[in-house]
Order: structure tokens, then sequence, then C-alpha cells
């Protein structure tokens, strides 16, 4: 069977901060498990976008906006990918404005179902305990379930990376539960993306 590839998508502005910190811990356990792992950073991704927004110029997409550009081979690199994990800090209730951009502009990957039966799961990080860390998961679970994904939840007791996805109270470093939490989803996801591998039309 080949290697499994699972990619982490970092929407935080911050290439080094709390959700970049909680996306390596759940790539450290795909790693660990054979699997092959990227890190995309959305914010590099954009440097290069004369308009980082979708403007729904056309419909279907024809993509033209990201031609030749780092887009493009972010959406190559994900189009291949049997797992995707998620991560956006809570911005106002939500995920992160980077994160948006990136997955609005990717429609013509919709149209052409490149992420159908692809794994995902979530994982974002609030200023406080309770600070919209869930509103947050189940916008990237929407983001997710818009492709076609299959999303990873609880998996229950020693499976548990909590009931919709890994959250975090800043600093994640010092969040126990969190790390935690991660380690599992990302566990759970090359479990689940090596048992729905033949349901990936490469």
């Amino acid at each position: 069977m080949p290697k499994l590839l699972i990619v982490a998508i970092n929407g935080s502005p911050n290439n080094e901060g709390n959700t970049s910190f909680l996306l390596n811990q759940a790539l450290e356990e795909c790693t660990t498990r054979g699997a092959d792992t990227e890190f995309l950073f959305c914010r590099e991704i954009f440097k290069d976008q004369r308009n980082p927004f979708c403007m729904a110029c056309s419909s279907p997409c024809p993509g033209k906006c990201y031609k030749n550009k780092e887009l493009a081979n972010a959406y190559e690199l994900i189009s291949r990918a049997d797992g995707l994990i998620l991560g956006s800090p809570v911005y106002f209730g939500t995920v992160s404005a980077q994160l948006k951009a990136f997955f609005d502009k990717s429609r013509a990957l919709r149209t052409e179902k490149k992420l159908l039966n692809v794994v995902g799961g979530a994982i974002t990080s609030g200023g406080s305990r309770f600070g919209g860390q869930e509103a947050t998961i189940r916008a990237l679970h929407d983001i997710m379930l818009a492709h076609g994904m299959i999303i990873i939840g609880d998996g229950h007791h020693e499976d548990d990376c909590g009931h919709t996805g890994a959250a975090a109270q800043h600093p994640a470093q010092e969040d126990d539960n969190a790390i935690k939490r991660s380690r599992i989803l990302g566990k759970r996801i090359f479990e689940v993306a090596r048992a729905t591998s033949t349901l990936r039309k490469r």
C-alpha cells in the first residue's frame, strides 16, 4: 500500500504561534505511523496573490486567479492528500480571514471533486477557555463538508480527540489537554485515511 499523505493547513497569520504548535503535534503522530506529511501556511501562500479574496468572477471557476501562483501549488498538493488537518485561531468567533480565503478560492477543486472522501480534522485555539473554539471548529467542518470530505470526531475514551476536534486556550504549549487531543486527532486521521484509501479516486 502506498504511503499516506497528510497535510496540515495553518490559517493563522502567525507561523510560529499556538495553531502551528498544535498542528505539528498532530502531524508528528501521523509521521510516527508512517505517513508523509506537509505543512502549509496560508499567509505565505497568498503573498503573490494580487487579490487575496475570491471575487466569484466566473462560474464554473477556471482558477485563473491562481494560475502559476503559490496557491496553485498548494491546491495541487492537497489534491493528492489522503488527510487534511485544518487549523485556525478564533477570530471573532470563527476562522481567520487567511483560512477562509484559502478555501473560498478552491471552487475549482470542489467542481473537480479533488477533496472528495479525503479525511479531515479540525484544530483551533483561543484566548480564553470558552473563547469561540467550538464555533470555529464547526466553521472548519462546514468547509470540509462542502468538499465532501470525511470528518473525524470523537473516538471515545482512549481515542477521544474532543467531540468535534482539538481546542486550546493560549498558550497552547501549556494546555496539556489540547496537546493530547491534537495528537489523538492525528492518530485518528491516519487510521481512517488508511481504512478509506480505496474511496479516493486518484
